[in-house]
């Protein structure tokens, strides 16, 4: 029964979930401490779009990429720098494969990288953008009704009043951001420990019978992979279970409190949906025997079912399909098709402000996905 079911959900937290809140919280300052220099220089020299876009797009989580949306929607970057920074971001999904296995991480941002470069270019090069006439002046008639500004990280963004349900979806109410902030607290307070026992029992410095023989056989890294995963499901609930965890506010972040409390709410989304697949996986191989070579996730359909399924927006399908992955279930070259083709949570602010454009930036990044994923697929063979 511990094999089955505790080991992983202690896993999802001490093998994923306690790196991620470190990581999201440096990076999360790094926003809160540069991001606005980088917007702005960007808007400055506009023929550095994609590879600025492809900079923010394949550092990890979504927040790089969700800074360039509503400058898009302003016209101030190319539809060009959207694509090469949906193409090349792994959404929250990357900090699942930079937990558990840190020097592949680094070899499929790279090429996350590579193929968000060379997309985001191709299309200026072609000249694509679905909104270049709303980036025109206008003159607007008096009956039509005015814009309305949205609240966004970065320049101020306008939006016709028909948008204004779908950028309610984007912003958090207060009394949510007070009681994930109480949260947020006691999931730091419970981080610290197991940290501190994770990093020698996951990096194999100590044998973990150790660490429990002091507390009478207790195993800590067990007592607080539980607890943690616990805590993280009560912050996800808190969240109203929502399927995408970043917005336009969280990308930039107004104070260093608010990037540890967006770090601790973003790491407890990432092990909710870790501890699912984990479960999930576990509970499937032991009482079937089934181990994944069953599916037809290999060869050229496992990559168009891994570019098909990074259509689907926000990361939670994403992280748990990474999470299989990682567990052993899918191959490498299903992984790389799905880490192109998925958009993470850039695509929901991007489809509430400019529709049209978020649909077929979509679409465009499927196309390398598939092509890149069947290259790999031929050089492997």
């Amino acid at each position: 029964m511990v094999e089955l079911l505790v080991r992983p959900l202690a896993d999802a937290f001490m093998q994923v979930g306690v790196y991620v809140a470190v990581l999201v919280a440096l990076f999360g300052w790094l926003r809160w401490r540069y991001g606005s220099r980088v917007t702005d220089g960007l808007t400055r020299h506009p023929r550095l779009g994609p590879l600025v876009g492809a900079l923010l797009g394949v550092s990890p989580g979504c927040g790089g990429a969700i800074i360039l949306m509503p400058l898009y929607a302003r016209g101030k970057v190319s539809f060009g720098t959207v694509v090469a920074a949906l193409a090349s971001t792994m959404g929250d999904s990357s900090w699942v494969v930079i937990a558990a296995d840190p020097d592949f991480a680094l070899k499929i941002h790279a090429l996350l990288f590579a193929v968000g470069l060379a997309t985001g270019y191709t299309v200026d090069l072609l000249g694509i953008d679905p909104a270049r006439a709303l980036h025109r002046p206008a003159v607007r008639r008096e009956s039509e009704p005015g814009p309305v500004d949205i609240p966004a990280a970065g320049p101020t963004v306008t939006a016709a009043p028909g948008q204004r349900a779908a950028l309610a979806l984007l912003t958090r109410p207060a009394p949510v951001v007070e009681r994930q902030r109480r949260m947020s607290t006691a999931f730091w307070g419970l981080t610290t420990p197991a940290f501190l026992v994770s990093v020698p029992v996951v990096f194999h410095v100590v044998d973990p019978s150790l660490l429990s023989a002091p507390l009478g056989g207790v195993d800590p890294y067990l007592i607080l992979g539980c607890a943690g995963t616990f805590v993280a499901v009560l912050i996800f609930a808190a969240g109203r279970g929502r399927f995408a965890d970043d917005t336009l506010e969280t990308a930039q972040p107004r104070t260093v409190r608010d990037a540890l409390r967006h770090s601790a709410h973003e790491a407890s989304f990432i092990t909710f949906w870790v501890a699912v697949a984990y479960l999930g996986w576990q509970i499937l191989s032991t009482t079937t025997g089934f181990d994944g070579s069953q599916l037809a996730l290999a060869g050229a359909a496992g990559v168009i079912v891994g570019a098909l399924i990074g259509l689907i927006p926000g990361c939670a399908v994403q992280i748990v399909f990474t999470g299989i992955y990682v567990s052993g279930g899918l191959p490498v070259t299903t992984l790389v098709a799905n880490a192109i083709s998925q958009d993470g949570d850039a695509l929901i602010p991007l489809a509430a402000l400019r529709r049209r454009a978020a649909a077929l930036a979509t679409l465009i990044t499927t196309v390398p996905a598939i092509l890149v994923g069947l290259t790999l697929l031929l050089f492997l063979s």
